[in-house]
């Protein structure tokens, strides 16, 4: 198949990487976005979010004529769609998949499909969601035939191909990753393996639509069920007084052993959702995966504990001071380090909470955002490292920011300590 023109739809942390590599390749690119303010900087050749040399491609792609943004689709050869895809509550459950943004992207771009295109679903999704985005593309468009009616003779063709790539590494990954292409028919996955071999260096491996979805979920869940491991340890060795990070060195020493370094929990819209996916679909089978899903959201309380007996150890040492007198400094509120994204953070979770209950200041050090997020963290302060070192009586590590590995123990040997990353423990 030629693809002269490809849009992506939604140009977020996935969305805009992707539409400015495919551009790069001299492609023309159409960027579809909600977000008019997003819109504007891309087509100023800027970018609104935090991703080494994403800024680089952006800027290129744009002045060259290949790529430019909008907020109403257009005709295209293939679509993108690279939406979220959060939680919504209901009957007790908070974590059932929340499709609304796959249907309104499907919606959107169905008025300007025609015979012969290709639509992919790259957001992340319970199994069986690109079936429903087609029946979403059916109902709009009656004149057009899809897989789930017509099989490999449709009108147009539908596929799922779930990005896997590690932010902070997102434009490289992209082209370097393997890639599984699952389509709902043969030549719906290959359509699209096809559109990938324009970007992807990597091996694009075609298999169901269903098999691509699950493969995800079963990626992240794998990563999720391991760290749970790693902080369900560290919390075991609190009580029992053991260095976790000493422990965890001289275990990995075994040949076949290699435990994750324990955190406040675990966040990003990955690890931190997929696995939800899973049980939401087979609540009753998915027990480990369901344990360990606990275990990671249960680990910011945990954090939150600590940092609460501290205050009281502070106290007690300085009998003449209130809690009120108490300052606490976290440092890091990103999901993991050298990134400024605050998608599902522990850490912003950590620190949120911190704030609920310290009657105290609370400082922040987050080095990749210019401001806190708005209607979260109303009271605290972002300051920068040498400030919180001065000011704060406790000192809570969130997240391993680069920055913040280099400053050395003897700089915080007279504050408390909360390290959830070991970078001054270790």
């Amino acid at each position: 198949m030629n693809f002269d023109t490809i849009s992506v739809i939604g140009l977020g942390y996935i969305g805009l990487p992707t539409a400015a590599v495919i551009a790069s390749r001299r492609k023309n690119v159409i960027g579809v976005d909600i977000n008019q303010n997003a819109v504007d900087t891309i087509n100023r050749g800027d970018i609104h979010i935090v991703e080494p040399e994403l800024d680089i491609v952006v800027h290129s792609a744009v002045n060259e004529g290949c790529l430019r943004a909008t907020t109403v689709p257009e005709p295209a050869d293939a679509f993108l769609i690279a939406v979220p895809t959060p939680f919504k509550a209901e009957n007790g459950n908070d974590h059932v998949p929340d499709l609304t943004y796959i249907e309104a992207a499907s919606k959107a771009i169905a008025p300007v499909l025609e015979k012969g295109n290709l639509v992919i679903l790259e957001s992340t999704s319970p199994v069986g969601a690109t079936e429903q985005m087609a029946q979403w593309l059916a109902e709009a468009r009656p004149d057009l035939t899809f897989p789930q009616t017509h099989g490999e003779d449709s009108d147009i063709r539908v596929a799922h191909c779930p990005e896997r790539v590690l932010p902070g590494h997102v434009v490289r990954e992209l082209v370097e990753n393997d890639r599984v292409i699952g389509g709902m028919t043969a030549k719906c996955s290959a359509a699209a393996a096809s559109l990938y071999s324009i970007f992807v260096e990597g091996e694009c491996i075609t298999t169901t639509a269903r098999t691509a979805e699950m493969a995800k979920l079963t990626e992240n869940s794998f990563r999720d069920v391991n760290i749970a491991f790693a902080n369900e340890l560290s919390i075991i060795c609190d009580k029992l007084d053991i260095n976790v990070w000493e422990l965890i060195r001289l275990s990995n020493r075994h040949p076949r052993v290699n435990i994750l370094q324990p955190g406040p929990g675990v966040g990003g819209h990955c690890i931190a959702v997929d696995p939800w996916f899973i049980v939401s679909e087979t609540p009753d089978e998915a027990r480990l995966i369901r344990t360990a899903r606990e275990v990671n959201d249960g680990k910011p309380q945990w954090v939150l504990e600590k940092v609460q007996q501290a205050v009281g150890q502070f106290l007690t040492a300085n009998p003449d001071k209130t809690a009120r007198d108490v300052t606490i400094a976290c440092f890091g509120l990103a999901f993991k380090p050298d990134i400024d994204d605050l998608r599902e953070s522990p850490a912003l979770r950590v620190a949120e909470a911190i704030l609920d209950k310290h009657v105290g200041g609370l400082l922040v050090v987050e080095p990749n955002i210019a401001s806190l997020p708005d209607t979260k963290l109303e009271g605290a302060e972002l300051v920068g490292a040498s400030q919180a070192l001065a000011q704060a009586d406790i000192l809570v590590m969130l997240v391993d920011h680069k920055p913040f590995t280099q400053i050395g123990r003897e700089n915080v040997a007279e504050r408390l300590i909360i390290d959830c990353r070991g970078v001054w423990e270790a």
